[in-house]
């Protein structure tokens, strides 16, 4: 999976053709016609409510993919220091989520050479504990 160039539209089709959805039903369930669920799928952007409906249609979490991009592709934060203890006015996430498609990403760069172990840490910022517990674990249910 390539996490900085998303194609959301394409995923979209693939899933559908995975689970084999029926095009009426999504038709009905969208309230669309076929020609508007076929621009969907050419469409490298969607908006939020329509991509919120069609994970809750697929039962598939689509925005898990952004959240993917934004740890790997994202620049480090400033470190700005908070003075007041504040309400924040949207959620804020103490943990990044981190996908077994994206540490089977991350692991790939290193065994194909591509990136080394501190390449990896300082470009995607992941603890270097837990990219060596990746490593072992990956090791580990390779050789079983």
């Amino acid at each position: 999976m390539d996490f900085k160039k998303i194609d959301i539209g394409k995923m979209i089709k693939e899933k559908v053709t995975e689970n084999e959805i029926d095009m009426a039903r999504i038709c009905n369930f969208f309230k669309f016609t076929v020609a508007e669920i076929q621009k969907m799928y050419k469409s490298q952007s969607l908006d939020c409510e329509i991509l919120l409906k069609w994970s809750k249609l697929l039962e598939y979490d689509f925005f898990r993919i952004y959240s993917q991009h934004l740890i790997l592709y994202s620049p480090p934060s400033k470190g700005k220091v908070k003075t007041e203890k504040t309400k924040p006015s949207v959620p804020e996430f103490r943990k990044n989520i981190y996908t077994k498609e994206m540490i089977d990403f991350i692991i790939e760069r290193i065994e194909t050479g591509e990136m080394t172990r501190n390449q990896i840490i300082e470009r995607y910022r992941i603890p270097k504990t837990t990219l060596f517990k990746w490593i072992d674990k990956y090791n580990n249910s390779k050789s079983n």
